[in-house]
């Protein structure tokens, strides 16, 4: 199938489900890696992501409903406006969600190529990656299924590998087959061999045709999601899926459903400085280090001491005579591994859930659509916050059946809804909320409205509140 270029239009696609438990203490379940600054650059890696193929136009995001609003706040910060935000009701891989995006895609453009990336991949050579996606642009037009490899420069046994046979498609070459994670002594004959490619999970089809492929191989998948954006609801920015129907579809990835089976793929190889940032150590692997082969991020000192990752923003942190030691300081949790022994981080999350610890679900501050708190102490009975609300946002229309408030702006005005009054806070002034009373918080001015919140009551929990009206329709 050869579709004409000169209509068909290429959609990002940027996938943004990502757990990244590796990373502990900066990533969490609520607020993953994706959506941190995590080497310092100064943009969080789903910025990186849109930012990259934005000269290819705006993307169709996939996402979780909990992160939506974190999704649409980081990419209005760097200019870029999503065709789509869609959010996954559930959880099922990467074949329904690039199944997803293709149905919206061809809403957009009939003949559409969709170029699919994670959100949490580092890759430092910008302009060779556009090179290559302009390849890959021009294997899809003759109706075969691009993945991109990245050229290895070592035996790498964390990354599965591609298969590339002697025959060329343009700039790319037919895949022979995909393997599974190889051990060491695999891995070094895969890099002796040279037709053996990481793979990157990256991908680009012509929509309709990895829609017609699909369905050769996961019918349900191609119908489910189908039926999941046909009685998808609009919902401010965000597309909101269908979760009886998206439920239906198989838990399964795009190379198992798809790429494996299939007789029409090609691979395009990527030699542009790519990590998935998996761990701490691919971190520090990955960036620029000083002379002692540390990577210093924050207020660091380091005296006698080598091949350190040091992250610290919150506090002054020191470092003697230490070597090989990833060391992560954040609000309220503190990481010490030793550099070959990164991987073990995910088994430190599991322990934290089996505890049900907080610290494995969010930082001390936590972002809300309406702008942050900052849970700055806990004691018993009490609970004492930082609510940082953007100019023009509100909380909900809210009560507790717990708990009271006092409210004592400290930077900004404040617009307070008591019961049936409405009162106007300048900046040192307070009120206080008792329980039961309906109450909202809004910022009417044109800066950031600070308040401090002391909370007092027998039972503290984000799940005491009872919403009446919510501008971003939570429930």
């Amino acid at each position: 199938m050869t579709l004409p270029k000169e209509k068909q239009s290429v959609i990002p696609v940027i996938l943004s489900g990502g757990a990244g438990t590796r990373l502990w203490p900066m990533s969490r379940k609520q607020y993953p890696k994706q959506f941190i600054d995590i080497t310092g650059a100064g943009n969080t890696m789903l910025q990186l992501a849109a930012m990259r193929t934005h000269s290819f136009g705006d993307p169709i995001i996939v996402c979780s409903e909990q992160h939506r609003f974190i999704v649409g706040e980081q990419l209005q910060a760097v200019g870029i406006t999503p065709r789509a935000i869609i959010l996954e009701p559930v959880a099922r891989n990467t074949a329904a969600a690039i199944a997803t995006a293709a149905h919206v895609a061809r809403g957009i453009d009939e003949n559409a190529i969709i170029a699919v990336f994670p959100a949490d991949h580092m890759i430092n050579d910008v302009s060779g990656f556009t090179k290559a996606l302009e390849q890959g642009i021009e294997i899809c037009q003759g109706g075969y299924l691009v993945t991109f490899g990245v050229t290895p420069d070592k035996p790498e046994t964390g990354y599965g590998y591609i298969h590339t046979s002697d025959k060329p498609v343009g700039n790319g070459f037919e895949v022979n087959r995909f393997v599974e994670k190889p051990d060491l002594d695999t891995a070094c004959k895969f890099l002796a061999d040279g037709n053996y490619l990481w793979n990157s999970g990256m991908f680009m089809f012509c929509a309709d045709v990895l829609l017609a492929e699909l369905n050769q191989t996961e019918s349900r998948i191609v119908e489910n999601t189908a039926q999941a954006i046909a009685v998808a609801k609009q919902d401010l920015d965000f597309l909101r899926l269908d979760p009886e129907a998206f439920a239906q579809c198989e838990n399964i990835s795009i190379d198992y459903a798809l790429m494996e089976k299939s007789d029409r793929v090609v691979s395009v190889a990527l030699d542009v400085g790519w990590s998935d940032i998996g761990s701490w150590e691919s971190i520090w692997q990955q960036a620029e280090k000083n002379q002692d082969d540390n990577l210093l991020i924050g207020d660091v000192i380091s005296q006698d001491s080598s091949g350190c990752l040091v992250h610290s923003h919150e506090k002054l942190t020191a470092i003697v005579g230490v070597n090989d030691l990833l060391i992560v300081d954040t609000d309220d949790s503190l990481l010490i591994v030793d550099k070959k022994a990164s991987q073990g981080v995910k088994q430190v999350v599991e322990l934290l859930q089996q505890q049900g610890r907080k610290e494995r679900l969010h930082h001390r501050i936590v972002h809300r659509p309406w702008g942050s708190y900052d849970a700055i102490k806990n004691g018993e009975r009490y609970q004492v916050k930082q609510l940082l609300v953007k100019p023009g946002a509100s909380l909900s229309l809210q009560l507790h059946h717990h708990r009271a408030e006092h409210w004592v702006v400290v930077e900004g005005t404040a617009l307070v809804v008591l019961g049936e009054e409405q009162k106007i806070l300048a900046e040192n002034e307070s009120i206080y909320i008792p329980v039961g009373v309906k109450h909202q918080l809004s910022n009417p001015g044109k800066l950031p409205l600070k308040v401090i919140e002391v909370q007092s009551g027998a039972y503290l929990g984000e799940d005491d509140i009872v919403r009446f009206e919510d501008i971003y329709n939570r429930e």
